[in-house]
């Protein structure tokens, strides 16, 4: 039982020297991260937002909290409803 344990434990260090020392390794972990993060650390201050009015937002707002909310406009469409669930009595019991 001594030489095996002893052989294990030689045979260690030695499955330690197969590993691959590639310079390259999680390169593609890194590439991908890079793809993903456009910049990590952007400028936003003075920068003009497409379809922000700081005017419009806070009024929104204010009227949202005083209860004051603008009604949406009616929508028409050209399609009538329909599916959903139908209404029908369920039970079959055939009473009134």
């Amino acid at each position: 039982m001594r030489r095996l344990s002893l052989a294990a434990m030689l045979a260690v260090p030695a499955l330690a020297g197969c590993t691959a020392n590639d310079p390259t390794f999680g390169g593609s972990v890194r590439s991908n991260y890079a793809q993903q993060v456009i910049n990590p650390e952007p400028r936003y201050e003075g920068t003009i937002v497409e379809g922000g009015d700081g005017a419009k937002s806070a009024a929104a707002v204010e009227r949202y909290r005083t209860d004051k909310v603008k009604k949406p406009a009616t929508i028409s469409t050209t399609q009538g409803s329909g599916g959903g669930a139908g209404g029908g009595s369920g039970g079959g019991s055939g009473g009134r």
